[in-house]
């Protein structure tokens, strides 16, 4: 899967589509630092597209650089906090629920 060309990451790579990550990552930017991570992002899907252009082919895909192995510890069950005293913890609650923001496209707060 690949970026296309580098005038084709060029032409993609929007003020618009620079707000629409900024409000996903619920960040409020100033016009001069749009074009600032603009400019930042246009470099990284710059390396993106160059790496695109390696030959892979007959190289095993993997998840770390390094041989590692996930270490499991022994699961001994614990006393948790009770429901009632988390919610008293957070921020806000809907009922029996922690209430968070929405953030797909879709939800009450697009614009």
């Amino acid at each position: 899967m690949g970026f296309g060309t580098l005038e084709e990451v060029d032409k993609q790579l929007t003020i618009q589509e620079i707000k629409q990550v900024a409000k996903l990552a619920r960040l409020r930017l100033t016009d001069e630092q749009l074009k600032q991570y603009q400019g930042q992002l246009h470099t990284i899907l710059k390396h993106i597209t160059k790496l695109s252009e390696l030959d892979v082919e007959g190289v095993e895909p993997m998840a770390h650089p390094s041989n590692i192995s996930n270490r499991l510890d022994e699961d001994n069950p614990t006393i948790s906090l009770a429901q009632s005293e988390v919610l008293s913890l957070m921020p806000q609650v809907e009922g029996e629920y922690l209430a968070v923001p929405k953030v797909l496209p879709g939800s009450d707060e697009d614009a």
